[in-house]
């Protein structure tokens, strides 16, 4: 579990085989928070903006940048641009391995970037590396 207290996992990912993947290898790695999925990136902004007030809970992002409606480019800099999301981490989890691509998600405010492997077996123990890698990490406690 992230830290001892309750994190809830926002992931943003649209291949729905992919979020499948991602859920069942975080499991593997015995992250057993609420992971709450969304299909395109207004999704993400409209929870992080509206349906979030309501709760305190602190969050991170898994975000792939390849979204519809909203690109997780958009998201990143929506987010990191107000002062409301800023400190949220946002670990980018996408196809793409562009050194400039990488470069604007750092630029914009991202805290890690992963490429997802092509490769069934490569991908799954790169979401369990990153599971092990969640479970040591911590999150800034929600503010307001």
């Amino acid at each position: 579990m992230l830290e001892n207290h309750i994190v809830t996992i926002l992931l943003a990912e649209d291949n729905p085989g992919h979020a499948r993947l991602i859920e069942k290898n975080l499991r593997r790695a015995n992250i057993n928070n609420e992971i709450v999925k969304f299909t395109d990136g207004k999704q993400v902004i409209d929870y992080l903006f509206e349906a979030a007030d309501h709760f305190r809970l602190p969050l991170l992002v898994l975000l792939d940048l390849n979204l519809p409606v909203l690109s997780g480019y958009q998201v990143l800099k929506r987010m990191k641009s107000s002062p409301k999301t800023r400190n949220i981490p946002v670990v980018i989890l996408t196809t793409t391995e562009e050194p400039h691509e990488v470069a604007h998600c750092y630029e914009l405010g991202c805290n890690v970037y992963i490429t997802k492997p092509v490769e069934y077996d490569e991908f799954c123990e790169a979401i369990r590396k990153l599971g092990l890698f969640l479970s040591i990490v911590k999150i800034p406690e929600r503010e307001g």
